[in-house]
């Protein structure tokens, strides 16, 4: 019976972590994108970098995210938290290095 009391309080500090853990990166991803003049937290992650300070950013983001999932290899639900800043990081960084952002201010300052 103790044993069944240990594993759901170990469950439920799990999902009150892993909520937590999202809301607050979501939240200072909010704060970030409404910084850097973006209309929404959407439009910042589907958004090629543009400068360098969002290259900082993209980069940052894609190492909190690989940290957080090598966390996961201890603590399993860190793994779910650290899944998504990877893979907007990843994909901003790849973006910029291939030099997409560039393309899309070249397009800007011809019209």
């Amino acid at each position: 019976m103790s044993m069944l009391i240990l594993i759901v309080a170990f469950g439920v500090g799990a999902a009150i972590l892993l909520i937590g853990g999202a809301v607050m990166l979501r939240n200072k991803f909010q704060q970030q994108a409404r910084r850097l003049g973006y209309p929404s937290l959407g439009a910042y992650l589907r958004a090629a970098p543009r400068s360098d300070e969002e290259k900082r950013a993209a980069v940052d983001l894609a190492l909190k995210g690989l940290v957080f999932c090598v966390a996961g290899l201890l603590f399993p639900p860190f793994l779910l938290i650290g899944l998504f800043p990877l893979f907007y990081g990843v994909r901003k960084v790849a973006w910029a290095s291939m030099g997409l952002g560039l393309v899309d201010d070249a397009d800007q300052q011809g019209a």
